[in-house]
């Protein structure tokens, strides 16, 4: 039998400013053109965590499962580099990296 193999799931949580925003609907426009470039860019998983009552603040997260550890970090890595070329501000961006039974 062959050995079972983990994998890694790399998690990227990062909050956004969106200073030309003036209502929770112009807010969820631009949100909803971040998460799908991101999952048009990573084949990552994402979703608004934070702030969902805030109209110029979103709090998301991005998960992604790989079988290499230097493939969910390029996957990060591609998120964040994107994430920072953009308008809008990023306030806070935190990743992780885990390999299950850790």
């Amino acid at each position: 039998m062959a050995p079972v193999t983990t994998g890694f799931v790399g998690i990227l949580s990062f909050e956004l400013h969106f200073p030309e925003s003036h209502s929770l609907k112009e807010k969820r426009t631009h949100l909803r053109s971040v998460k799908q470039q991101l999952v048009n860019r990573t084949g990552c998983s994402i979703s608004e965590v934070a702030h969902h009552d805030t109209w110029q603040r979103a709090g998301l997260t991005l998960a992604c499962v790989t079988r290499e550890a230097g493939e969910a970090v390029r996957l990060l890595d591609e998120a964040e580099r994107w994430l920072w070329g953009q308008a809008f501000e990023v306030v806070r961006c935190d990743r992780q990296l885990h390999q299950p039974g850790d």
